[in-house]
């Protein structure tokens, strides 16, 4: 029987990209967002590949929902073989001058939806001795982002968290993997408000996101701890470790404050 993949936030852009590989390779795919009428439509198109769909419409920013799909996948008779934990987004400008219920909404779903993932369906992985992980950071988790103050913040913890457990679960035969994107292309800048910013603005240096959706995937598939996409994405994640931090968080605010 075929394995099985979880990808969370699959209605659209990288989500929607990982459905598509994980699929083309031959794998099963339970389909979690809140756009059921998206994921139906997508379900649709992953028929070309002869897989088994599963479409789930969870909304992750409820805290009581990641139980709820644990326990949906399992009704289904289910083991989940990869998570991937991409459900997020972001939002743009001053941090006191944002609604604050949105940011509590945004570490809900950036941070503690993905930590209580984790510790759900990697458990039966680690009893089974089998079983990968992405999640998706980003470059953001890096430094800390002014104008995008809460976003980064949540980036940063996905980094941290997602390192420590790939540590702490080596020769167990679960891998843990963090791919950290840049910019790309995706509805999140929109959605996000960042997309007239310089960041995204730039004439180089913004992903496509089934680029970045092929890097992740083979590095979870060889089990990296971390994985950076694209080489001036790397050149700037290796410079943070020797430039000020007033600089950085400078040239940070630079790229991502709204315009005016």
């Amino acid at each position: 029987m075929a394995q099985v993949a979880l990808i969370t936030g699959a209605s659209s852009g990288l989500g929607e990209q990982f459905a598509h590989r994980f699929a083309r390779d031959g794998h099963d795919v339970i389909l979690v967002a809140r756009n059921e009428a998206r994921l139906n439509a997508l379900a649709e198109r992953l028929r070309l590949y002869k897989v088994r769909t599963f479409v789930m419409p969870f909304d992750l920013s409820a805290p009581a929902t990641p139980k709820k799909l644990f326990d949906g996948v399992g009704e289904k008779g289910l083991e989940v073989d990869f998570l991937v934990n991409n459900a997020g987004f972001g939002s743009t400008g001053p941090f006191l001058d944002l609604d604050v219920s949105r940011e509590l909404e945004m570490v809900q779903v950036n941070c503690t939806a993905l930590l209580e993932l984790c510790h759900r369906f990697v458990k039966p992985m680690r009893a089974r001795g089998r079983g990968r992980v992405l999640n998706i950071a980003s470059t953001a988790g890096f430094q800390p982002g002014p104008f995008m103050a809460t976003y980064y913040a949540t980036k940063a913890f996905v980094v941290s968290f997602t390192e420590a457990l790939s540590h702490e679960l080596a020769g167990s035969g679960v891998t843990v993997t963090a791919s950290c994107p840049g910019a790309t292309l995706t509805e999140f800048a929109k959605v996000a408000g960042n997309d007239k910013t310089p960041l995204f603005q730039r004439p180089v240096g913004v992903a496509k996101a089934e680029d970045v959706v092929n890097d992740a995937y083979e590095a979870m598939m060889q089990g990296e701890p971390l994985v950076v996409h694209g080489w001036m994405n790397y050149l700037a994640y290796q410079s943070l470790r020797v430039s000020p931090r007033s600089v950085v968080r400078s040239i940070t605010a630079s790229l991502n404050k709204p315009a005016e």
